[in-house]
């Protein structure tokens, strides 16, 4: 999962959201998001859905599963960012 901890970084952050507050949101630690989002820890499927559910970027785990890569998912968020 370690190269989607980027994809789970730019759904925070479209939502304008802190590893703080999206832990508080998702009532887990905030080193947990920290550690998801670098890849050095392995998100469950529960906290996949959580996580995009409280970023309301569910389109995203839509598009993984109809086979569309990482940095694809990516490149669409960041552009929705603006960046």
């Amino acid at each position: 999962m370690k190269k989607y901890g980027g994809i789970l970084r730019a759904c925070r952050e479209r939502k304008g959201l802190t590893q703080e507050e999206l832990a508080l949101e998702m009532n887990v630690n905030q080193s947990d998001i920290s550690k998801y989002e670098s890849g050095s820890k392995e998100p469950t499927l529960s906290i996949v859905q959580a996580w995009l559910s409280n970023t309301q970027a569910t389109e995203v785990l839509v598009a993984f599963m109809c086979g569309v890569d990482g940095l694809n998912i990516m490149q669409s968020i960041m552009q929705l960012l603006g960046g």
